[in-house]
């Protein structure tokens, strides 16, 4: 039985993932984190959730799973996903939990789990979880009278958050004007606050959440707003969150989309001036753009792909000993600081340089040219053994011959659906869309 994906177990709230498959995730997760995990740290889980309609739900099943194997429960309420994983260190956890969908409409949720050190869990565990769970957790206990686990509120969870972000930048930021998009999302009440009490003069938009609006055309995935609202208010940068906030992207002062790739650059180039550029690397995945990678090598900087995925990110900055990272979606983890991708800490980085060294948004975003790509999603039968297919490999490979060193071609099946990603990119963009069409086509004949 596989449930865990690429970012915990998610599908449609009450369908797919529902609250009997909640309770059996708490239940079996601090079973197995309590048997396997690191020693002296407290038998105890800190939860988290976004705003969506269906998180009370999951969080009752979840609490009901977790505390009947005699685990404690810190409940944090609503709190960004790099909240959950501070609280887990800061409380001597043995894990964490978020209930989220991350960027997704509110129908879908999620559940994922933080190790007490605020990574994300190994596939190993993971797998683990589900063999307890597909067994019918015959050997999870069940104590009873004081022995059950105990239900903490932890009201404070998201103050004490908030206290570690503005720990982590120098300076105020009086003077800048900057609009922020929190999606109505887990950012709302955290974010525009936060800002604020740091000098910035902040519009904030979409930081009312009733259940069903997060992600609804705002946040990182519906820029739209945000680019009309930076002109209007002639605003020095936008800045958006997705649901949970763990991701950033932003709007120059022209309304022109920054993209995680350009504020990897930003970001590398700020530490490696500090002399805080560890290994002069930065970790990137296979979908970051080939002008990201012309650029940081121009300043001296080195890139280490990964697959697509924030944890594979982490893995490589970890196995590398890099401390900045990220994906073009606008997670980026900048490993000073936090264990994972946290995109309020990204947003008070990013008005820190900005402070800092006096240029426009546009100025700094403008020092990366950005190579065009074309991403085609092509749903098929069934996903697996698409490398071996010889019409397949032919096409890639014409292709790629036509490009030659001027361009690249990556096709991937997707890691939740039963899709495959065709990805050209190149300096003409006529030439790019003509190739990935023809490759999309071949994938669709042979794989349909």
């Amino acid at each position: 039985m596989k449930l865990f994906g690429t970012d915990g177990v998610r599908g449609e709230a009450n369908v797919v993932l529902t609250a009997e498959l909640a309770y059996q995730l708490g239940r079996a997760a601090a079973f197995v984190l309590k048997r396997d995990g690191l020693p002296g740290k407290e038998a105890a889980m800190v939860i988290g959730k976004d705003t969506r309609i269906s998180g009370d739900m999951l969080e009752a099943s979840l609490i009901a799973g977790i505390c009947s194997t005699g685990v404690n429960v810190y409940k944090a309420g609503v709190i960004p996903t790099p909240g959950v994983a501070v609280l887990t260190r800061m409380l001597n956890c043995m894990a964490g939990v978020v209930i989220s969908a991350s960027h997704n409409p509110y129908q879908d949720n999620g559940i994922k789990f933080f190790s007490p050190l605020g990574t994300k869990l190994p596939d190993e565990v993971e797998a683990a979880i589900e063999a307890v769970i597909a067994g019918g957790m015959k050997d999870v206990p069940s104590p009873s009278g004081a022995e059950i686990g105990r239900v903490i509120p932890y009201t404070e969870g998201a103050e004490k958050y908030s206290d570690f972000l503005q720990r982590k930048v120098d300076g105020d930021f009086s003077g800048l004007r900057v609009v922020a998009d929190c999606a109505n999302g887990a950012a709302s009440f955290i974010a525009p606050k936060l800002l604020r009490s740091l000098g910035a003069d902040v519009t904030a938009l979409s930081c009312k959440p009733d259940g069903i609006n997060i992600n609804d055309n705002c946040g990182s995935t519906h820029l739209e707003q945000l680019q009309k609202a930076v002109v209007e208010h002639q605003a020095d940068v936008g800045i958006a969150y997705d649901g949970d906030a763990d991701r950033l992207l932003a709007v120059d002062q022209n309304g022109r989309i920054v993209d995680g790739d350009r504020l990897l650059l930003i970001f590398g180039s700020y530490l490696a001036k500090q002399g805080l550029l560890a290994k002069d690397t930065v970790v990137i995945t296979v979908m970051s753009n080939m002008g990201l990678k012309i650029a940081l090598k121009e300043k001296g900087i080195k890139t280490l792909e990964t697959k697509v995925g924030d944890r594979y990110v982490i893995e490589g900055m970890k196995e590398s000993g890099a401390v900045l990272g990220g994906e073009q979606s606008g997670h980026i983890v900048f490993g000073l600081d936090n264990t994972t991708g946290d995109g309020i800490l990204s947003s008070l980085k990013l008005l820190q340089i900005l402070k800092q060294s006096r240029k426009t948004m546009a100025a700094l975003a403008d020092e990366m040219e950005q190579y065009p790509q074309i991403l085609i999603n092509v749903r098929v039968k069934d996903k697996h053994g698409w490398e071996e297919k010889a019409e397949i490999r032919q096409a890639i490979d014409a292709a790629q011959k036509e490009l030659g060193d001027a361009g690249r071609i990556l096709v991937r099946a997707s890691g939740t659906e039963n899709l495959l990603r065709v990805m050209v990119e190149g300096k003409q963009q006529e030439q790019i869309e003509r190739l990935a069409n023809q490759i999309a086509d071949v994938v669709k004949v042979v794989m349909s």
